[in-house]
């Protein structure tokens, strides 16, 4: 698919927004990347759109990664067991997503984002134990979580941020600032895992995703500096990131909703 020169400076331009959200957040990726793909860039085919935002939003992830890992808020033997159970869970995930009309599962995703964000507010001054290490007692717990994560992440085109930081919350009690760099770990290789499987159909643009890449790098910064900036406040990583999942959610229930009506 051949685009015009405007449409890769939109493509930079989703690439700095998904960048900041991933920066911020840790999550937001492929659910903010996909539809800015397909309907500001106007990249038409989904699966394609899917692909290049996976592999798009890995390599952001991945920059925003070594920011937090410069300022010591990635627990990496955490982050590691989290992410190859669930690189396992990606692929198997990913390769049933190829194959099936996700329009209905995507409207039950966005009602367990609506669930996860309100499980977010009534926990938002929670302040959890920044010392947690990878012992016995939470290691199943990873693997599992881990595991169910990225079938989701693999099947829905997503980098999973917004499983990822709640699912590392609860297997570790780890606090919402640390779960958001650790779960950059597994935004990268989830998105690196369906991005691969969908580039042996021939459903990635290399150089969208260059741009947008770009972009990302940019916008990822200034969301790490923020995120930074709001750590001390009680809870407001926690409300930020609740709301920024409603919004997506109630806007992937819109979207399905059409869709459906479409097909029936």
């Amino acid at each position: 698919m051949t685009l015009e020169p405007v449409q890769y400076g939109l493509g930079a331009f989703s690439g700095s927004l998904v960048g900041f959200s991933l920066g911020l957040v840790g999550g937001g990726g492929s659910i903010l990347a996909v539809p800015l793909i397909v309907y500001l860039v106007g990249v038409r085919e989904p699966h394609l759109a899917i692909g290049t935002s996976a592999f798009a939003v890995a390599a952001n992830a991945f920059a925003n990664l070594l920011n937090h890992a410069r300022h010591g808020t990635v627990k990496w033997k955490v982050a590691g067991l989290f992410a190859v159970a669930g690189v396992i869970g990606a692929f198997l995930g990913s390769s049933l997503g190829k194959a099936v009309d996700g329009q209905k599962l995507l409207a039950l995703f966005a009602v367990l984002m609506l669930v996860v964000g309100a499980l977010m507010l009534r926990g938002r001054s929670a302040s959890g134990d920044p010392d947690v290490q990878l012992d016995r007692r939470n290691a199943p717990k990873l693997v599992g979580t881990g595991l169910a994560t990225g079938v989701m992440s693999g099947f829905f085109g997503i980098g999973g941020g917004f499983l990822i930081v709640p699912s590392l919350m609860f297997s570790t009690r780890i606090p919402i600032y640390y779960a958001v760099g650790s779960s950059l770990v597994g935004v990268t290789a989830f998105g690196l895992t369906t991005a691969l499987n969908y580039a042996l159909d021939g459903w990635v643009d290399w150089p969208l995703a260059a741009v947008f890449i770009g972009g990302g790098i940019l916008g990822g910064f200034v969301g790490a500096r923020l995120a930074r900036g709001l750590s001390g406040k009680k809870g407001a990583l926690n409300t930020i990131f609740a709301g920024l999942i409603f919004v997506v959610a109630l806007y992937m229930l819109y979207r399905s909703a059409g869709a459906l009506n479409l097909i029936n």
